[in-house]
């Protein structure tokens, strides 16, 4: 039984909150390391990042005066994300039937509410009070694999699953006053925003192949989630970009990755973790500068949503012309770990 990636439907916020944020950091920097940051930002790929809050550095927004306690920010994810949820499985209504859903798979991140997200939509959308639900938490940008691989399980377990696979990060709720150059580099890279897709057994999208997952030995400390009294505190080691590239120098890796087939012959679906992390795979597996032109447009135009960023470089790949049969999506995230999928184009 063959899983398929139908459509994906995607949503942002309103709120373009990166140049205020540029003005914020270089507030904090004296002007040596605010030379630096200002030429990092600049090398960053990302032209905008969007938000729920509205101007949240202004006078009166949320960060304005003293940081905002981790309870006021979670009052606001529990109202925020089911909403810009709900907007991303709009847009996927527009393309693909989402009636008769015997499943929902949420992953999340960025914030914790009980009842769960999960619940919530199922609510909001009126599914069946049987619907079997499942809540992935705070896994961070790979937790889009791991939400296509349950939806894939499902499917092959119970053919006739229709499975929604929904994806919500409000990253800029965790903003934190520092003023050190490598957690406001590490601040810069992300934005919010949410995801939808319909899987089901239909030939149809995207075949979802065999997965695959791998932890970088004596890397776990290189990207972290600590949660503390004034919100979520993201470290994003700058060693992340040279591990990755080595973990792909593993002939045994790229084996379960791409089995037989050369690489420059497949699509790649890569998760947008920032400019380096792209660059980083581009040249470990000898791509030319198209093949990740997909991720990078979703990096300038909307940074790193953590787990709904892959699901926007899919969304674009299923709306563009037909390229490559086979393909691979792939992510990294905490642990250091990389998950993906095989995939394949439906004709």
């Amino acid at each position: 039984m063959t899983a398929y990636l139908h459509a994906v439907g995607v949503a942002v916020p309103p709120h373009d909150v990166h140049q205020a944020f540029l003005d914020w950091a270089d507030a904090r920097l004296n002007t040596r390391p605010r030379a630096l940051f200002d030429r990092m930002a600049a090398r960053s790929g990302i032209a905008h990042r969007w938000s729920v809050l509205p101007d949240p550095t202004a006078a009166g927004g949320f960060y304005a005066g003293a940081m905002s306690g981790t309870a006021s920010r979670m009052a606001i994810y529990a109202e925020e994300a089911p909403r810009l949820a709900l907007a991303a499985i709009a847009d996927l209504a527009g393309q693909a039937d989402t009636n008769g859903i015997t499943h929902l798979v949420v992953a999340s991140c960025t914030g914790f509410v009980a009842p769960g997200v999960d619940q919530i939509i199922a609510h909001a959308l009126g599914l069946s009070r049987q619907v079997e639900r499942t809540l992935i938490g705070f896994m961070g940008c790979y937790a889009a694999v791991v939400a296509l691989r349950t939806a894939r399980h499902i499917v092959r377990s119970e053919p006739k699953a229709r499975v929604l696979v929904v994806t919500v990060e409000l990253s800029t709720l965790h903003l934190q006053d520092t003023d050190d150059v490598g957690a406001l580099l590490a601040m810069l890279q992300f934005g919010d925003g949410a995801a939808a897709a319909l899987v089901t057994g239909e030939p149809g999208g995207i075949a979802l192949g065999q997965p695959f997952a791998a932890t970088v030995p004596d890397s776990a400390a290189l990207i972290r989630w600590t949660v503390t009294d004034q919100g979520f505190v993201m470290h994003l080691d700058g060693a992340v970009p040279a591990r990755i590239a080595g973990a792909l120098a593993d002939p045994e890796l790229i084996a379960s990755i791409v089995g037989d087939a050369v690489p420059d012959d497949l699509f790649w679906a890569v998760h947008a973790g920032g400019r380096s992390i792209l660059d980083a795979v581009e040249q470990a597996l000898g791509l030319p500068p198209a093949a990740l032109a997909a991720s990078r447009a979703v990096l300038h135009d909307k940074g790193n949503m953590s787990s709904a960023t892959l699901m926007f470089v899919l969304a674009r790949m299923l709306a563009a012309p037909p390229g490559p049969h086979a393909g691979v999506a792939l992510a990294f995230g905490p642990g250091l770990a990389a998950e993906g999928l095989a995939l394949e184009r439906v004709a």
